[in-house]
């Protein structure tokens, strides 16, 4: 056999494993973005052992939360040109052991320069494995004879209830912060072990530039996404804080709140479609907005801490179906090519990821957690005012 035709031959079976993803694919994906969202809750529930070990105040616990999202920030981009020269299985791999050997280090650091580093690790880690695991999702989906994305990401929102819920139980137990955060990481390499064999060992090269200025209906339904994110930031980082230290819960409980959010935009995720389509997509984002605004409004009435869970309940309830509905946007609107719409979208989400913590942090240095969560209700609510615009 020649040269020529061998190489035609390992061409044509290398062809073929890429397109042959199937059930166990999908399962090995759905785990790792459900590890994603585990690992992701039980650093929630840690940020009060994390102020509280550091001796930090809430302004520079915001600039340390800042961290996680810088790390991230920075090793997404990178993340496309990783998986087209190593495939998803070894980043996947990597990023994920990252995160897992940072996360028990979160709950013992008492240095907060130290704690910094550690959660820019953090945060590369949990970026480079949301990213590498949504190219998996978009090639294992392509070869499905149905729509599996929503399904997906509806298993992030599953990991992040049991995780947060974990957290707050093995601690209403008895188990320190360290040893919780110890077993939650062996959980997540056991589940490791359990789907290595479904990532795939290739990914498709990145198309089109990885960031683009946004314009036009492509801008709002960034601004959208940039405020919608924010929210969700603020109740993930902050959530825990406002329960321990303002409405009197034990820290072992902190959790909770997220777990609230978690569990409502989950189920919120889960019945989307046919929301929508029942109620048509302006009417859910107008809903879902002045739902969230007020969700916020009552996690601050100081009342018990209660209310403040239904309150977080709320959020997660109003935020569920914003964000796929400006997604699906995108795919209809011409102002921007979608490859150059769809990452310019994605990188104004995730600033409001970015900026929430700090932005928060900030404002309740100078005032109060209360006064930071009004402002982000205010801003929930001008979602809901410019939602009409969204006519694509």
């Amino acid at each position: 056999m020649s040269d020529k035709n061998a190489a035609l031959i390992l061409d044509a079976t290398d062809d073929a494993a890429r397109v042959l993803p199937g059930r166990n694919e999908q399962r090995a994906t759905r785990i790792v973005f459900f590890m994603a969202g585990f690992a992701t809750a039980a650093w929630a529930a840690l940020v009060p052992f994390a102020k509280y070990n550091t001796g930090v105040s809430d302004g520079t616990l915001g600039l340390l939360l800042l961290c996680l999202g810088g790390g991230a920030l920075v090793a997404m981009p990178l993340t496309g040109a990783l998986t087209a020269r190593f495939g998803c299985r070894r980043v996947m791999v990597v990023s994920v052991l990252i995160f897992c050997a940072i996360l028990p280090l979160l709950a013992v650091t008492h240095d907060a320069r130290l704690l910094a580093l550690a959660l820019l690790l953090f945060g590369m880690g949990i970026g480079t494995t949301d990213c590498a695991m949504n190219v998996q999702a978009i090639i294992v989906e392509k070869a499905a004879p149905r729509p599996l994305m929503s399904g997906f990401h509806g298993f992030y929102s599953v990991g992040g209830i049991a995780g947060a819920g974990a957290m707050s139980g093995m601690m209403s137990l008895g188990l320190s912060a360290p040893a919780a955060s110890l077993v939650t990481t062996l959980i997540v390499v056991a589940l490791l072990l359990v789907c290595v064999r479904g990532f795939l060992r290739y990914a498709n090269p990145q198309e089109g530039p990885a960031f683009a200025v946004p314009h036009g209906i492509v801008l709002l339904l960034g601004g959208i996404c940039f405020v919608v994110f924010l929210a969700e930031g603020a109740v993930l980082d902050w959530s825990a804080v406002f329960l321990t230290e303002y409405r009197g819960l034990p820290e072992a409980r902190g959790g909770l709140g997220f777990a609230c959010f978690a569990a409502t935009m989950t189920l919120g995720r889960l019945t989307g479609d046919r929301i929508v389509a029942r109620l048509g997509q302006q009417r859910v984002v107008f809903a879902g907005a002045l739902l969230a605004a007020t969700g916020l409004l009552l996690t601050v009435v100081p009342a018990s801490w209660v209310l403040s869970l239904a309150g977080y309940a709320l959020i997660g309830l109003g935020c569920a179906n914003i964000v796929p509905v400006m997604f699906s946007a995108i795919g209809r609107q011409t102002a921007m090519p979608q490859v150059l719409a769809v990452p310019a979208v994605t990188t104004l989400g995730y600033m409001g990821v970015l900026a929430g913590p700090a932005s928060i942090g900030g404002i309740a240095h100078h005032s109060s957690l209360t006064t930071a969560f009004v402002v982000v209700a205010v801003a929930m609510a001008g979602v809901a005012l410019v939602s009409r615009l969204v006519k694509v």
